[in-house]
């Protein structure tokens, strides 16, 4: 039996995993705000200063697998101190930049180690609790963090950007790293990885890092390149090729890096499916969000920041005290269901925000429509996504979980970005004015990001599977736990 110190350090733990996942998603989006101060320090160009951001999203979404892989095999605790503790110098150094190479290198640098540590926190989280109650409030927490991390950063990114300088959204990272890392080690358990000689298919490995990275870096060029490119297909060709070759090997090696086992489960495939396709959709409200905000009702920093928080108060309200008692009394799917029609909605909301649009009646609706939505599916898909994982693969579902994630935010705001300009550019070509032309590509980019959020209400609908009706104690949760772990 469970003592009460025994509970009471378990959820210490969470909350340090939680704080040293916090750090590393604010990093995806606190430098947004941050760029034109980087830019006029640095003297990057338009073109190059994008590598701020793509320097750290290349390795992350590359590396994630094989991080997850790495956290099985090695001991998990080992692997997020490791990935910890290079992100913390990274931050350093991206402090200390006085150039724009060292400060495109240490990004890089940050992105592996943010891989590393990331990869595996929802794996020990799932170790930790495994009791449904306490898996769903836990998965809320961390679904919070996951979720409402990024409009955090950009609070944080515009009080810190404003008051002080750019330097600090990076020099913040130093004591809150050295503190998660020294609590980690006294909190968090470390039991013993499967070793290395299980095997961690480095060839394999080389395949699908080298098929992400160049994927999620072709992708992000299309801005520059175009689509038609012969090297935005190459790559995209290429990067394909990879991902197929790796498929192959995992089906015929003995020690697969990716068990296609994981892939047997209707509801881990839908639940990492859905969630790229949402979150596409919620990068690109973030990312163009902001600029509407700064470019067209020219908000300063810190109001682009303090727009936002409504939609991270009401995701925190929800993911941390509400999600759970709604997917213990109805089940994940069903839960997960209603949040993506008020993604859509909300998506569908922005789409129609005018030149001179006002916060009380144009954005905040919105804003607490995608708060809601986020809140309540995320913890939802984060159960069904790590339903199929046995203990020997929880730290590469988890790895699976975080790569669907960045990946698809990645490729869904390069996407939304490209379409945004080239409508921009084509409407001031035809004599528009800047404002209108800039609002209309964010519009356009809206309405693509609904219809990524729509499809994901299908996949949830017709692929999910749904619980069957309550028969037995438990309720409608428990009686999808059971189907779930049936399923996997």
């Amino acid at each position: 039996m469970t003592t009460t110190a025994g509970t009471d350090k378990r959820w210490l733990a969470l909350y340090v995993l939680c704080a040293g996942m916090l750090m590393i998603v604010l990093d995806g989006t606190i430098v947004n705000v941050a760029l034109p101060k980087i830019q006029d320090d640095l003297g990057f160009s338009q073109t190059n200063l994008a590598w701020v951001v793509n320097a750290y999203l290349i390795p992350f979404g590359g590396l994630l697998l094989l991080a997850g892989r790495l956290g099985d095999l090695l001991g998990q605790r080992r692997v997020f101190l490791v990935g910890l503790a290079i992100f913390t110098v990274a931050s350093a150094a991206c402090a200390a930049s006085p150039t724009q190479a060292v400060l495109i290198g240490a990004r890089f640098v940050q992105g592996i180690g943010g891989a590393l540590s990331s990869a595996v926190i929802l794996a020990m989280i799932v170790r930790m609790f495994q009791t449904p109650a306490e898996q769903a409030k836990a998965i809320g927490v961390y679904g919070f963090v996951a979720s409402a991390g990024g409009s955090i950063g950009l609070l944080l990114g515009g009080v810190l950007t404003q008051a002080i300088s750019w330097h600090f959204i990076f020099v913040i990272n130093l004591p809150i790293g050295v503190l998660v890392g020294w609590l980690a080690l006294r909190l968090v358990d470390n039991p013993d990885g499967l070793g290395m000689k299980e095997g961690a298919d480095f060839p394999g490995a080389a395949l699908v890092t080298g098929a992400l990275m160049l994927g999620v870096f072709t992708i992000l060029q299309i801005t520059e390149w175009g689509w038609v490119d012969p090297r935005t297909i190459g790559g995209l060709v290429l990067a394909a090729a990879l991902l197929v070759v790796f498929v192959r090997r995992q089906a015929t090696v003995a020690n697969p890096l990716m068990p296609l086992r994981l892939f047997s489960s209707r509801n881990v495939v839908g639940a990492n499916t859905v969630q790229a396709l949402l979150v596409a959709g919620m990068f690109g409200m973030f990312f163009l969000g902001a600029l509407y905000l700064q470019r067209v009702l020219h908000y300063s920093s810190l109001e682009v920041g303090l727009a936002f928080l409504p939609t991270t108060v009401v995701m925190g309200g929800l993911s941390l005290g509400f999600s759970e008692k709604l997917i213990m009394r109805f089940g994940p799917r069903n839960t997960l269901i209603p949040g993506f029609i008020m993604v859509t909605i909300a998506l569908l909301l922005f789409a129609r925000t005018p030149v001179d649009g006002n916060y009380l009646t144009d954005l905040l609706p919105p804003f607490l429509l995608i708060g809601i939505g986020i809140g309540t599916s995320f913890p939802s898909i984060m159960t069904l996504a790590m339903s199929g994982a046995t203990p020997q693969d929880a730290g590469l579902a988890s790895g699976l979980v975080n790569t669907s994630m960045q990946v698809g935010g990645a490729v869904g705001l390069a996407v939304l970005a490209t379409l945004s300009t080239e409508r921009t550019e084509n409407l001031e070509a035809a004599g528009h004015a800047t404002a209108e032309a800039l609002n209309s590509g964010y519009h356009l980019a809206y309405l693509v990001g609904a219809g990524l959020a729509a499809i994901s209400v299908l996949i949830a609908i017709f692929v999910l599977k749904p619980a069957p009706a309550p028969q037995m104690e438990g309720g409608p949760a428990a009686a999808e736990g059971a189907d779930l772990a049936a399923e996997g």
